[in-house]
């Protein structure tokens, strides 16, 4: 069983910006999935764009924790609730 511990919260306003980052790249997944090499065009912007949005995905989780100094262990990774804006430790 996972365990949880809530371990901060951010405001609403960096909640969509990662909400929207999280969709985004849960799209891209998708879309990898059903996308061949054989549309090379597309499949190249596709591989950057997954990319960039990996990276800033990335970035915010650094960012906001070093802003909030969020507890952290060696194999655990932060989660937020989307509907409470809360961030735990798992």
């Amino acid at each position: 069983m996972v365990t949880r511990k809530k371990v901060g919260q951010v405001t609403p306003e960096e909640r969509n910006e990662i909400q929207t980052l999280f969709e985004r790249r849960n799209g891209l997944n998708e879309l990898a999935k059903i996308l061949t090499s054989d549309n090379t065009e597309l499949y190249e912007k596709l591989v950057k764009d997954m990319g960039d949005t990996t990276t800033k995905y990335q970035n915010w989780w650094d960012r906001m924790a070093q802003k909030y100094q969020w507890e952290s262990s060696e194999n655990g990774k932060w989660e937020i609730n989307f509907e409470t804006c809360e961030i735990f430790l798992t």
